[in-house]
């Protein structure tokens, strides 16, 4: 073993898949790229980082709502450009020809080009971690959609991708000894 910078650990532990959220405020949409994402629990609560510093944080603050959208390694160059612009200044609809669809339960839109897509409520939002806690009301998926694999942010610029999925659904459904 070699060292490895501490400040590069995080590099170590991927959260979850490269996300795109969607906002409404003051009847314009806006979308964010986030990479650091995670389920709580078995529920349909999911928490996301963000904060001040980004332009949509205001919007989860103030409308208290969302769309998870779930991209795929076909939109790596969109998903890549949505975060390194701001909706601050530039519409990221119509500079990535994204197609804002109706959501049913919330007022910002879905993303047609992604594989899935989640409507969710702001719960709460834990300020000194910037953690926004979201409960799902409503889930998207495409089933026509070909591409399903999900890209991972590494944290340096760097991603990886969804491979082969291993099942083992029959060995965890599997009644353990007693005592176990």
């Amino acid at each position: 073993m070699r060292e490895l910078e501490l400040s590069k650990a995080f590099t170590l532990i991927e959260p979850g898949p490269v996300v795109l959220v969607t906002t409404c405020a003051a009847g314009r949409a806006n979308v964010m790229t986030i990479s650091w994402t995670m389920v709580l629990d078995f529920s349909p609560r999911f928490a996301l980082t963000t904060g001040p510093w980004n332009h949509s944080f205001a919007a989860l603050e103030q409308q208290r709502e969302c769309v998870i959208a779930i991209p795929t390694v076909d939109l790596l160059d969109t998903v890549v450009g949505i975060g390194t612009c701001s909706g601050a200044d530039t519409d990221k609809f119509a500079r990535f020809a994204l197609t804002a669809l109706p959501a049913h339960q919330v007022a910002a839109p879905l993303l047609g080009e992604c594989l899935a897509n989640i409507e969710c409520r702001v719960i709460d939002i834990v300020r000194p971690h910037g953690i926004v806690v979201l409960e799902a009301l409503a889930a998207w998926i495409d089933p026509e959609r070909k591409e399903r694999r999900l890209l991972h942010a590494v944290g340096d610029g760097t991603f990886i991708v969804d491979g082969r999925r291993l099942d083992r659904r029959a060995m965890m459904a599997a009644k353990l000894p007693p005592g176990v």
